[in-house]
C-alpha cells in the first residue's frame, strides 16, 4: 500500500475512533492526526477506553458503515470552507480602488460573499472527506502497536496500524 492510500485509511479509523469515542462520552475533547504509519489521538482519556473504541471502529468500518469515515471537526471541512470563502473574499476585492473610504464601502459586499462561500462550502467538507481526505475501505487493517507519552500535560496516543 503507498502511503497516500495508508493515510487515507488510517485517517479513516481515525475519524471513526474518535466518532465511537465522543458517542459515548460526549464531554471529551480531542483530537487527531493520522500518518502513513498510523495515527495519533491528544486528549485526556484512559487507554483501554480509547483502544476499545478503535477496536469498535475497526470493526464497524470493515462491515460497511463508511459514514463513521467522515467527521464534523475534520480540518478539511475548515480548510474547504475557508478556501471558498477566502476566495469569494478576494473576487470581491477585485476593481476595488486602494483608498481606504473606497474599500470600507465594499466591506458588506466581502462579508455577504464570505458568509455566502462558508454556506456553500458546507457540503463540500464532507465530500472532500469520503472521497479524497479518507478511504473506509480499511481491508483487514489493524492496531499493531500503542504508545503512549505525555507533551506537557497533555496525553498523547499512538496507533500503529498494519
Amino acid at each position: 500500500m503507498n502511503p497516500l492510500q495508508a493515510m487515507r485509511k488510517h485517517h479513516a479509523i481515525e475519524h471513526a475512533s474518535l466518532s465511537v469515542l465522543v458517542s459515548k462520552n460526549p464531554s471529551l475533547r480531542l483530537s487527531g492526526y493520522s500518518d502513513p504509519l498510523g495515527f495519533w489521538v491528544v486528549g485526556d482519556v484512559d487507554t483501554d477506553i480509547l483502544l476499545a473504541a478503535v477496536d469498535e471502529a475497526i470493526a464497524r468500518l470493515q462491515a460497511g458503515e463508511k459514514s463513521l469515515a467522515v467527521h464534523p471537526n475534520c480540518g478539511t471541512n475548515f480548510a474547504a470552507a475557508g478556501l471558498v470563502a477566502g476566495t469569494l473574499a478576494w473576487l470581491g476585492m477585485l476593481g476595488g480602488k486602494r483608498s481606504f473610504k473606497r474599500q470600507l464601502d465594499r466591506w458588506p459586499l466581502i462579508v455577504s460573499l464570505a458568509t455566502a462561500g462558508m454556506i456553500a462550502a458546507q457540503p463540500l467538507g464532507p465530500y472532500l472527506q469520503a472521497n479524497l481526505t479518507t478511504d473506509a475501505s480499511i481491508g483487514d487493517l489493524k492496531v499493531k502497536e500503542v504508545t503512549i507519552t505525555r507533551q506537557g500535560s497533555v496525553k498523547v496516543h499512538r496507533f500503529k496500524l498494519g
